[in-house]
């Protein structure tokens, strides 16, 4: 049933979300973001349907605990200010590269003028710079149905979406017409697990992949009803977002120019083109920094002069070199060595001895016996568990990602969901997401596999080494559910108890197979 509603802009975001069939929405506050999160608290049908809302340690724990929702198939919303962008870029950038299994999208309110802000910084760059489609409404009933349309974007190109507010539209009021609910996606995974594994040669297919769909993505803007183009003199006018807006209040009885509203990234080139083509001058109207315009100037140079990455003479993936500079200057090519069809590629692998080996092993024979079990990993040497012969691992993101993505999946109902994350990347970036599962009381298992330094970048001190168990008593995970073993093979039955005992218990828990890393321990003897 449709009601029409008085909503501020952060209202119709944090509405049209709810009734897209959200999951959860993971945000910190901050203005002139903060709205939609308090909305989503407070509004009935989203306590009715549990929709997860509580606030986050910061905006990268936030947006991660997203891609956690996402990575189980359900949709999640993610919602901060502008420099709140900058705290989760690590985990939004590389958000591209995983790619999206149900719906995510990011919600970012800009503040020009910096009415309570530190910088002026436009969030339609780090979209670009992502490779991301991106949305900027003009208005708060655009802002309620676009954010609908965004998450069936996101789901339909398996990427997430940024949307992007400024000042005004999120904090100035609207009537909004109200359409119908979506129920929650059920649990599903991804069907290329692969890809959220983000080694590097994982990262290169998916990176040249997300290439590869950038025209499709431009042709999508092109045809979107959120762009339009209406042709009237030879003085054209570019509104962007909130511009189109302000350019309509100055035309009550109709606008003569000729108008292209632009409201969806990329840039829809055909249209702008086309703008180009039938004025003679065209002013650019965006709140915020020249986005559009410095873009629309290098798209007038149509000389042909211009060479490089996009022209096809450098490679477009990948580093200059001396051997592809030669090449784009025309000049003939050495004949180059190629190595030998007989060598064998040695991948890398856990050192012989390695207390993760142990850990892992037991870790299997555990979650096997559980049908939905997926775990959450990290950064460092114990990466490599995504490998053979233990395949140990479903995610690895970026820098203390486990925790706050297995309790974005505990959140959106999997069971048993476990991270694994290591003695230096935990101190580094996983103590916030573990105090996000404790406030919320997420039912995770974390196993911080400790092996007394940071091993993976050769054997400097950790910052947490004799400290770990009372960085979690002080977090507040309960005493008894941090547990220590000692990962060898003779304590193999102990480890695989504890584990089943810690997966059992309905709330989180805390293990730490500790024993130092095989190579520090060489070089000490």
């Amino acid at each position: 049933m449709k009601e029409k509603l008085l909503l501020l802009g952060d209202q119709a975001i944090a509405l049209g979300a709810i009734h897209a069939g959200i999951a959860g929405v993971y945000a910190y506050p901050g203005t002139p973001s903060t709205e939609i999160t308090e909305y989503i608290q407070e509004q009935p049908l989203a306590q009715e349907r549990k929709i997860h809302s509580r606030w986050c340690a910061n905006e990268k724990t936030a947006m991660e605990a997203a891609l956690g929702v996402s990575y189980i198939g359900k949709r999640a919303l993610v919602c901060m200010k502008h420099v709140g962008l900058n705290v989760a870029a690590d985990a939004f950038v590389n958000s591209s590269m995983t790619g999206t299994n149900g719906g995510l999208v990011v919600l970012v309110a800009d503040d020009p003028s910096m009415h309570s802000s530190q910088n002026e910084q436009d969030s339609r760059f780090y979209g670009k710079f992502a490779f991301v489609p991106v949305f900027e409404p003009s208005s708060q009933q655009e802002a309620y149905d676009m954010i609908r349309y965004a998450f069936e974007v996101s789901e339909k190109y398996e990427l997430p979406v940024l949307v992007r507010l400024t000042t005004r539209m999120a904090h100035s009021r609207a009537e909004v017409v109200t359409s119908g609910i979506k129920e929650q996606n059920p649990i599903k995974f991804p069907e290329d697990k692969s890809r959220w594994v983000l080694l590097p040669v994982n990262a290169r297919r998916r990176y040249n992949e997300l290439l590869a769909s950038q025209p499709e993505l431009e042709k999508l803007s092109t045809a979107s009803e959120y762009n339009s183009y209406k042709k009237g003199n030879k003085q054209g006018v570019i509104a962007c977002g909130i511009g189109y807006n302000y350019l309509m209040e100055n035309f009550p009885q109709g606008c003569d120019r000729t108008v292209l509203k632009i409201s969806q990234y990329p840039l829809p080139k055909e249209l702008i083109r086309k703008v180009m083509d039938e004025c003679d001058e065209v002013l650019i109207l965006e709140d915020g920094q020249p986005f559009v315009e410095e873009q629309l100037r290098g798209l007038l140079d149509e000389s042909g002069k211009v060479k490089g990455r996009l022209t096809g003479e450098l490679p477009r993936v990948g580093e200059l070199t001396p051997d592809n500079v030669r090449a784009a200057l025309g000049f003939e090519m050495e004949k180059q060595f190629e190595a030998s069809k007989n060598i064998v590629p040695r991948p890398p692998a856990l050192c012989s001895g390695c207390g993760h080996s142990d850990v892992y092993k037991a870790l299997n024979e555990v979650v096997e016996e559980y049908k939905d079990a997926k775990v959450f990993s990290d950064i460092g040497c114990y990466t490599l568990g995504a490998l053979p012969p233990f395949r140990a691992i479903d995610t690895c993101v970026d820098m203390g990602a486990s925790i706050t993505m297995a309790k974005g999946a505990a959140d959106g109902g999997l069971f048993p969901s476990v991270a694994v994350i290591g003695d230096s990347t935990f101190t580094h970036s996983g103590i916030t997401g573990l105090l996000d599962a404790v406030n919320s009381k997420a039912n995770i298992t974390v196993v911080i596999s400790d092996n007394l330094t940071t091993a993976m970048t050769g054997g400097q001190d950790s910052a947490g080494t004799e400290k770990l168990e009372e960085i979690c008593y002080g977090i507040g995970v309960e005493k008894e559910h941090v547990r220590v073993v000692i990962p060898l093979p003779k304590n193999m039955d102990e480890i695989k108890s504890v584990i089943k005992e810690e997966i059992e218990y309905k709330g989180v828990s805390v293990i730490i197979p500790r024993r130092e890393c095989i190579q520090t321990l060489k070089r000490k003897k």
